[in-house]
């Protein structure tokens, strides 16, 4: 999770605890564009930092507070991980399947990059107005908010209607049939979604079965039956491979992918022709594929050029390069027990893994 999320970054690893530690951290603070902090509640304070300590060292800074609460309100000091804030924003109230009768957590904990793709937006806006005013400012983030802004629809349902949300796995409340379909082999599964009555023709000729299309021409008919429609799409789907199906599928105009597990993806031949897959050498991880950039820009392309900081790794460039402090300087802090680094034992194990791999 680091390794994906961290690259093309620098980092270091040091106590801000300690009292030269906070000394480094103060003289980063005064030249920093933005300062991010995601403790619970009120814990940087207590520190000895927040806003206001960082604001008096860099007058115009962004600074970000993202505590799973916010700063506000009786539940302001609860921490909390990803999950807990899938919990506490509504959204395991749409992920589930009714039988099962509990709700059910998304497979990455969609609290985390929801919080961060709210964060990086509101960064911007600021950077923005500070371009225009000069003049930084205070964001003080609710995780635990942002994920309530991904469910909106359900909190309005309930508002004009008192309909709560119920538990619907694969199926969705204005496409059928949505699902997802076994196919042959361990594990293969097709998922698709009907969204128009053009789709559900050109779902009935796919699997061969164009008495359906009639039968249940309607929408409302494709929800009342919505299980026999299933039957007939797994009996086609379950004699095919998933690639087969979905290729068949999306001939006939209908939405319709591959399961995709991490193999598949990584060795998925569409990615690859655009190129999406970066190569980068860990220090201790060695050298693997990172996602690439999802969207190509003509006159601003980016890239992946860095795989993600091991800890401590750039210490000493941050320190001399960024700080302009000497070697002796740096020498201190690291006699002092202020910085840190990633353990010589994990260094050890990639040098005996490439000296097994190289025979």
């Amino acid at each position: 999770y680091f390794n994906k999320t961290n690259r093309n970054k620098l980092g270091m690893c040091m106590n801000i605890l300690m009292p030269e530690g906070r000394e480094v951290f103060m003289e980063l603070a005064k030249i920093a564009d933005v300062v991010i902090e995601n403790f619970g509640g009120g814990v940087f304070e207590r520190m000895g930092y927040g806003y206001d300590v960082i604001k008096a060292v860099n007058e115009d800074v962004v600074f970000v507070s993202m505590p799973p609460s916010g700063n506000g309100g009786p539940e302001a000091k609860y921490v909390g991980y990803g999950v807990a804030i899938e919990q506490l924003g509504g959204v395991v109230a749409r992920t589930g399947y009714l039988r099962d009768g509990m709700p059910m957590k998304s497979g990455i904990n969609y609290g985390d990059p929801i919080a961060g793709i709210h964060t990086a937006g509101y960064i911007m806006t600021a950077l923005l107005h500070r371009r225009k005013t000069g003049r930084g400012q205070y964001i003080d983030l609710s995780q635990r908010e942002c994920a309530i802004n991904w469910t909106g629809e359900s909190v309005l349902e309930y508002q004009m209607t008192g309909k709560e949300p119920t538990w619907i796995g694969n199926r969705d409340e204005h496409m059928a049939p949505s699902g997802a379909y076994r196919c042959t082999g361990e594990d293969e599964w097709v998922g698709l979604a009907v969204g128009s009555d053009a789709e559900w023709r050109g779902l009935c000729e796919a699997i061969g079965r164009p008495e359906l299309r009639e039968q249940f021409a309607t929408l409302d008919a494709r929800f009342e039956h919505h299980a026999e429609i299933d039957a007939a799409i797994t009996e086609w789907t379950s004699a095919r491979s998933s690639d087969d199906a979905m290729q068949v599928l999306q001939q006939h105009g209908v939405a319709a992918g591959t399961s995709a597990n991490s193999r598949r993806v990584v060795e998925d031949p569409h990615l690859n022709a655009r190129g999406f897959w970066a190569e980068v050498d860990h220090i201790s991880a060695g050298p693997h594929k990172l996602a690439g950039l999802a969207w190509n820009m003509d006159r601003t392309p980016g890239a992946v050029y860095s795989a993600s900081p091991a800890l401590g790794q750039y210490n000493d460039y941050v320190l001399k390069e960024i700080l302009g402090k000497s070697e002796e300087e740096v020498q201190r802090l690291r006699d002092a027990g202020v910085l840190e680094t990633t353990p010589e034992l994990v260094l050890q194990a990639r040098a005996a893994a490439e000296a097994k791999a190289n025979g």
